[in-house]
């Protein structure tokens, strides 16, 4: 069968040893949009996502991506258990917790494993969860995602739980809008996504889209940045975990508008596109946002 989860479930993943700089994160940050506003050049909180002095900081988010920043090819897809077609998967949701702040270089290792898989009848989800480790023996950070599998359920597994972010009722605390430009899939494939889905126009166009979208990773750090800066005064250092549900496709040119709320337990947000085209007006980026402090 393509799912056995008596053997995906618990299955180890392995671990990946990587180191990253200075350089890494500046390239991240630009990737994800810091520095594009009118002003960031001269402004000192713009400046620490992309000036490498003693105030340059990481934003959490950068977790996600550094342990395969410097890959050049896809990873492939040979999870223990799961027979699947990578033409089948989309990445469902990503969460990032920090132990301590990130620093802006070292080196580290990544331990990963699969911790579930849900049968959705008509598709399937698997989560892994991974621990970044210091060459210290500190944990650094903690990842967790879950990718979507088409066409790989009915094998009779357990359904799973399905937990959601209420959005309060009132108006939100920030609400702020982001521009993605025309090169920014081109700027941020350079962080470890070289998926050509986001580059190639015909490669785009054979997977069903008019044209390369932008990465779901670039759309979750442009969230995160987005609300940091609107709430948290630009500090990183003040964001503990952030985690999303990818419920939409952004092309390039399109604007994302970020809802925030603070709440007892940290921020809850939603982000969506703002669009004179009333087809894509209000179209989901990211579900069940949720920022702990």
């Amino acid at each position: 069968m393509p799912i056995d989860p008596s053997v995906a479930i618990g299955a180890d993943l392995g671990e990946r040893s990587f180191s990253w700089g200075a350089s890494d994160v500046l390239l991240y940050h630009l990737g994800i949009g810091a520095g594009q506003r009118a002003g960031d050049h001269l402004s000192p909180a713009a400046l620490r996502y992309t000036l490498d002095d003693e105030n340059l900081h990481v934003l959490p988010s950068f977790g996600v991506v550094a342990p395969t920043f410097h890959e050049t090819a896809p990873p492939p897809l040979d999870l223990p258990g799961c027979d699947i077609d990578l033409a089948q998967v989309v990445h469902g949701s990503q969460s990032v917790t920090v132990h301590r702040p990130i620093p802006t270089s070292g080196t580290a290792t990544l331990r990963k494993s699969i911790t579930d898989v849900w049968d959705k009848g008509k598709a399937a989800v698997i989560w892994d969860e991974g621990t970044v480790v210091s060459d210290a023996g500190e944990e650094l950070w903690t990842v967790r995602s879950s990718i979507f599998v088409r066409g790989e359920g009915g094998f009779g597994g357990d359904r799973g739980s399905s937990t959601s972010v209420e959005l309060p009722g009132r108006d939100p605390d920030c609400e702020v809008t982001y521009t993605v430009t025309e090169q920014q899939a081109l700027l941020y494939r350079l962080c470890g996504d070289r998926n050509p889905l986001h580059a190639d126009p015909q490669f785009a166009r054979d997977a069903g889209f008019p044209a390369p979208i932008l990465h779901g990773l670039c759309s979750y750090g442009i969230v995160l940045r987005e609300l940091t800066d609107a709430l948290l005064g630009g500090d990183a250092s003040a964001v503990r975990g952030f985690g999303a549900r990818f419920a939409g496709v952004v092309f390039l040119g399109e604007t994302i508008g970020v809802r925030g709320w603070r709440t007892d337990e940290g921020i809850v947000a939603s982000a969506r596109i703002v669009s004179d085209d009333e087809q894509r007006d209000g179209a989901p980026v990211l579900a069940d946002c949720s920022l702990t402090l």
